[in-house]
């Protein structure tokens, strides 16, 4: 036994009893003896007995697994959103999967088939920025597995939501970048495709018109969200012939790409150029300046994604109407806007 797991049967041999025995008193069965019941959990507990998930799995149809699936790990809100879904989800008895898709539609969907092979017992999902196809989602809810969508959430799919209010987390950030003199202000905006990235284009947009402030589309530049990207992008606006004097950038990580191409380039921040970013990273008061930023709460959005996924599981699938939740975004203000 030393090479390999203890069974069932293993300790069934060894208390001379039936192995139906074991099982009813590992899973804590009423019609089972309390003193057999205490010897077969201290047998289990000496031998280091662990139960199959993968049998057990087979005999349920799913699992105590939440599959979780983000575009990158590293970036720190989605390490936080797990953080919240991780507390929800283990206060429930469920333990928590996590998956990257790398910002690929093919990896998203292997990922997606391999946590319905695992059998998991349900999906908390922030889209990849190159999913153009949702039938893999599709198939999730064809079998009757729960499904929430966090943060970059699909139109396409109706499921259960969590996502913080873009539109006005955008708009608020370009407004008080008008507020602060500026004209010319750039939009380093995210992947086409994310319904995050319309949306706070879409407050961008309104709150120059807002302010009449013209639209100039040589200052809209749509990449990914790194910060190779966003200084390659950062290089091209000051290139221009009529660079901008500020920068809206749709994540923080892409605005401090921005401000390593503005420093490079021996422009003051926010003199020359004003920066806000978008999701309030840790590393966002640290920076010098202080990056000025949008608060999207993360934690919480990740904790109440694991509650719709509870409320799903415990809802009758005939009855269950899938809820959006929007979160409230909050302007964090600091030296990297605020021209004194």
């Amino acid at each position: 036994m030393k090479n390999r797991p203890v069974t069932i049967k293993d300790i069934a041999r060894k208390l001379n009893i039936s192995v139906s025995t074991v099982s009813r008193a590992l899973r804590g069965s009423s019609d089972i003896n309390p003193e057999t019941k205490k010897v077969v959990l201290d047998l289990a507990a000496e031998l280091d007995y662990q139960p199959n998930t993968i049998a057990l799995s087979l005999v349920k149809s799913k699992t105590n697994i939440v599959g979780v699936m983000i575009p990158d790990i590293t970036i720190p809100f989605f390490a936080s959103a797990i953080k919240g879904i991780q507390e929800v989800a283990s206060a429930a008895g469920y333990n928590v999967m996590i998956c990257q898709s790398g910002e690929s539609e093919e990896i998203e969907k292997n990922n997606t088939q391999a946590l319905l092979s695992s059998r998991v017992a349900g999906l908390i999902v922030s889209v990849s920025g190159q999913t153009k196809n949702f039938d893999h989602f599709r198939n999730v809810q064809r079998r009757g597995v729960p499904l929430v969508f966090f943060d970059r959430v699909p139109e396409e799919i109706e499921a259960a939501k969590v996502l913080a209010d873009d539109y006005n987390g955008a708009f608020k950030a370009v407004e008080h970048l008008i507020q602060m003199g500026n004209k010319r202000i750039a939009h380093l905006a995210g992947p086409e495709l994310l319904k995050l990235t319309q949306n706070r284009k879409r407050g961008y947009l309104d709150a120059l018109q807002k302010h009449n402030v013209p639209v100039d589309p040589t200052l809209i530049i749509h990449s990914e969200f790194n910060r190779k990207k966003a200084y390659e992008a950062t290089n091209q606006l000051l290139d221009l012939p009529n660079p901008p004097d500020a920068i809206f950038a749709i994540s923080d990580r892409v605005a401090i790409g921005a401000i390593m191409a503005l420093k490079d380039r021996n422009k003051r921040i926010p003199e020359d150029v004003a920066v806000v970013g978008f999701g309030n990273e840790a590393t966002s008061s640290i920076l010098d300046p202080a990056l000025t930023t949008v608060m999207q709460h993360p934690s919480e959005m990740g904790r109440i994604a694991a509650q719709l996924f509870l409320e799903q599981v415990n809802t009758d699938p005939e009855k269950y109407v899938p809820k959006t939740e929007v979160l409230n975004t909050e302007l964090i203000l600091n030296k990297s806007s605020k021209r004194l």
